[in-house]
């Protein structure tokens, strides 16, 4: 009964920041949503804080094993893209980015949601990065790129397209129409012959040692 009322709670607490935003959160409405009494929310989880901090780890954990077999069988930068918009779509059409999005402003100014959100989106990065790895091992950016610091820029720039859209859908999609050409772009240059692909592998590892010694 005990592991059934926590679970409860947790999804409670998500379709409520759904529902009516980081603003409506409390404990009365969480425990409302979830049929129990609110005492419940402090006996389980200490704080409303806290049952949202474990709330967006078990949402984010969730997600990302939905979505665990189709990163495993993207096979290059192009369909790591395409994987990436149907995400996008999915999960906006659930009211997970919703979610994500009120985690973010709450976290700004809640010190005990900042590190629960931070590491939600890290269990999107780690997927991200094991994906990118897998894809970029064999081509030609293989010994150029951080792989870390790219799917972090990657996880970045798809947070920010989501709260971006909100404002300007069309910028958004222009934004993501870049990213698949941009993979395209890599893709051309790994069916280039050997000599090319080397040639301009040294262009790229001069340009990083400039950049890294001015």
């Amino acid at each position: 009964m005990s592991a059934t009322t926590r679970a409860k709670l947790l999804d409670a607490a998500l379709e409520t920041l759904r529902a009516q935003g980081i603003a409506g959160v409390s404990a009365r409405t969480i425990a409302a949503r979830a049929g129990v009494n609110q005492a419940l929310v402090f006996y389980h989880f200490g704080s409303v804080d806290q049952l949202l901090a474990e709330a967006c780890e078990h949402g984010s954990t969730e997600r990302v094993a939905h979505y665990r077999a189709r990163f495993a069988a993207v096979g290059d930068l192009r369909e790591l893209v395409g994987l990436a918009r149907a995400i996008h779509d999915e999960e906006q059409e659930s009211g997970n980015i919703t979610v994500l999005a009120q985690l973010l402003a709450g976290a700004q100014n809640d010190p005990q949601l900042a590190p629960a959100t931070a590491a939600g989106l890290n269990l999107w990065i780690a997927e991200l990065e094991q994906t990118l790895a897998r894809v970029l091992s064999q081509g030609p950016l293989a010994d150029l790129v951080d792989v870390p610091g790219l799917a972090r820029a990657v996880a970045a720039a798809f947070v920010g397209l989501e709260l971006y859209e909100g404002v300007d859908a069309e910028g958004a999609a222009r934004a993501l129409d870049s990213l698949d050409q941009l993979a395209v772009l890599v893709g051309v240059l790994d069916e280039m012959s050997p000599l090319v692909r080397r040639a301009v592998a040294g262009r790229l590892r001069k340009a990083t040692t400039a950049r890294e010694n001015p």
